[in-house]
């Protein structure tokens, strides 16, 4: 089919067309009066997923933001958050809502739930593309309750976020202060079946977890390797104030032996300082060798002594071994609970913290503020899509009737229909048109040349 003929077809049903776009721009203006109008107030927040919790120091991860922002635009359509709205509002104690409940309803039921289901019914919540900014819209009857309405829903979602992680920290600080308590029973426990078996085997555990008789053991063997450092006495000698007077004096000579003779009084001089000097160097010498012969003779004696302990401590050592492995064992014990006590508490306090916190993690952007225009029904948008339904069902049967009822409209049509070649087109004659005699020629037209009448 030419495009010719389709306009051939249009035009041939155009009354149709007209007719149908004309009843359904009448249908759309009646929907319009009757449909009551509505309008939606919007408030904007923003969640706080990208900076630090000022308490935990906790930062949710970027591939959990998405399902984090999903989570939080359901909850602020969950009953939890509208049923708070509600009681914001006052719904509960208002008469008239209450009246208008028991008239739709037979009174059964619970009337929190059902004001809270109209909330969740008229709010819609949307993320803004790439973004953590939340959305509210609440669809109301008038303009100030819609205004009213999604902050009041803004407010309720806030203080709902801001009380469960209040109450999530309030229990979870309860159930390590029951932990602890219930490690603390533990410790009394392990602690007196230690001091049983230390009393019960004579074995006492220090608090570096090592018992008396190693700690013995150890400094015993500390001595033993002390005992074989002695110092040389030559050694202190050389570092005595006075070989170092007179390393220095010698200097002092060698210096003044190249300028000045050998009878030079101050040479003299120095030689007589350095004589002296040797004699107090040569006293120091035989005083750290007699300090020193008695020091050996000291540590040689007491060397044996201090083996002999060794040996005696080691063997007392190995005798109680599986009793210190046992002991090792009970003291680790009490170690480790008291660990997970200190753990607990720890963990309790930054709860108890937690709890006190007024940050809910939500940010407020904009208030909802009164809108002017109602959003629906939207008339040019209703007007324009009735237009273009009407149009489209006028053209659409004005096809189904050329279908069933086909007729030949141009040549086009009559080279489909039969097969043969077209020789010539006649057209339609048209009509003659009547003269039109005016009533000057009238008189001027003698009365014998007009036509007679019939």
């Amino acid at each position: 089919m030419s495009i010719i003929q389709f306009i051939r077809i249009l035009w041939a049903h155009r009354f149709l067309t007209i007719l149908t776009t004309i009843a359904t721009a009448i249908g759309a203006s009646i929907a319009v009066m009757i449909v009551p109008a509505s309008y939606e107030g919007t408030t904007r927040v923003m969640l706080n997923i990208l900076k630090a919790d000022a308490v935990t120091g906790e930062v949710i991860p970027t591939n959990s933001a998405r399902t984090y922002i999903a989570t939080q635009s359901e909850l602020i359509r969950d009953f939890s958050v509208a049923g708070q709205a509600v009681e914001k509002l006052g719904w509960l104690s208002n008469p008239e809502t209450i009246d208008q409940y028991n008239a739709d309803n037979t009174g059964d039921g619970d009337l929190r739930r059902a004001l809270a289901q109209r909330i969740i019914e008229r709010t819609r919540v949307a993320n803004v593309n790439g973004t953590n900014i939340l959305e509210i819209v609440f669809r109301g009857s008038s303009p100030d309750d819609a205004r009213t309405m999604a902050n009041a829903i803004r407010e309720a979602y806030i203080d709902t976020t801001l009380d469960s992680r209040r109450r999530e920290a309030t229990r979870n600080a309860d159930w390590y202060v029951q932990q602890a308590e219930r490690e603390r029973e533990l410790l009394a426990k392990a602690d007196a079946e230690k001091t049983a078996y230390e009393r019960a085997n004579g074995i006492v555990m220090q608090d570096d977890k090592t018992d008396v008789e190693t700690a013995r053991l150890r400094a015993l063997a500390g001595q033993s390797s002390l005992g074989g450092a002695v110092m040389a006495a030559p050694t202190a000698a050389l570092s005595s104030p006075a070989a170092i007077q007179l390393a220095q004096l010698d200097a002092q000579i060698d210096q003044a032996g190249r300028t000045l003779g050998p009878n030079h009084p101050t040479m003299v001089q120095l030689r007589g300082q350095r004589a002296t000097l040797s004699r107090v160097v040569s006293d120091d010498m035989a005083a750290a060798r007699s300090a020193a012969a008695l020091s050996a003779s000291a540590m040689s004696t007491s060397a044996g002594a201090i083996e002999n302990a060794v040996r005696v401590q080691t063997s007392r050592v190995i005798a109680n071994r599986d009793k210190i492995e046992k002991l090792t064992a009970l003291q680790g014990e009490v170690n480790l609970h008291r660990s997970q006590i200190e753990k607990s508490l720890a963990r309790a306090s930054d709860l108890r913290q937690e709890a006190a916190v007024a940050d809910s993690g939500v940010t407020v952007l904009s208030e909802a503020i009164t809108p002017r225009n109602p959003s629906f029904p939207n008339k040019p948008l209703i007007f324009g899509g009735a237009l273009v339904l009407g149009a489209a069902v006028g053209l659409s049967l004005s096809l189904l009737l050329e279908l069933f009822q086909r007729r030949v409209r141009g040549v086009e049509d009559l080279e489909h229909a039969v097969e043969a070649p077209l020789l010539a087109v006649l057209s339609k004659r048209p009509k003659p048109r009547r003269a039109r005699v005016t009533k000057a020629a009238k008189k001027a037209t003698p009365r014998a040349n007009r036509p007679a009448a019939a």
